[in-house]
């Protein structure tokens, strides 16, 4: 899917007010202040995810659609290993950077996925009017090429398109780098589309 400018600015509004609902509750559970923001959008064929992702490991949260549109496929979190020590070191107050993930990173990892997915959801509810829920999360530590095959191999057919949502959250750490992977099912991307189309007329 190529988008055009104007699909652009309206998945980049939609991303900023998502990263906007994730930041007060990550402020919240981090207990310092936090900004996150969705500096670069993009929509890519699912055949050419791979060209997407690198192959450092990763945590990844996988969460199915559902809602009003069940079965509407997958959103997913995905986090390099240092961002998930980082938080994870910002939540216990701890310094040890130079670890491999563990069982305390899995848990931070799990509820910082819920955090941004239910903010990003409930910005499409606030935004478009269409209520999307998770279901409960999955968690997968690999290499993101290798988590992501598992991934494409049960939405393939149903899925066309992946909206990828590049973030950056910035507070008073070094700030810390994921990506949220939308990969909605044909009925739900047309959904998406008219209804982002409609959001963005009133700024036309």
């Amino acid at each position: 899917m190529e988008l055009d400018p104007f699909q652009k600015d309206a998945l980049a509004e939609f991303g900023n007010i998502g990263a906007a609902h994730a930041a007060t509750s990550l402020s919240q559970m981090l207990m310092s202040p936090i900004e996150m923001t969705v500096p670069e959008v993009q929509a890519v064929d699912i055949a050419n995810l791979h060209n997407y992702i690198n192959n450092e490991i990763t945590a990844m949260v996988v969460f199915q659609i559902q809602g009003e549109v069940a079965d509407g496929g997958y959103v997913v979190v995905s986090m390099p290993r240092e961002t998930v020590i980082q938080l994870t070191n910002q939540m216990l107050g701890t310094t040890d950077a130079d670890r491999d993930i563990n069982e305390m990173d899995q848990s931070a990892a799990i509820e910082i996925g819920n955090i941004m997915i239910s903010a990003f959801l409930d910005a499409t509810a606030e935004l478009l009017g269409i209520v999307m829920l998770p279901s409960p999360p999955a968690l997968a530590i690999d290499m993101a090429h290798a988590a992501f095959e598992s991934i494409v191999a049960q939405v393939a057919g149903d899925v066309n398109d992946v909206l990828i949502f590049n973030t950056e959250l910035t507070s008073e750490a070094p700030p810390v780098y994921g990506s949220i992977y939308m990969l909605p099912n044909a009925e739900l991307t047309q959904q998406l589309f008219l209804m982002l189309e409609r959001m963005m007329e009133p700024l036309s």
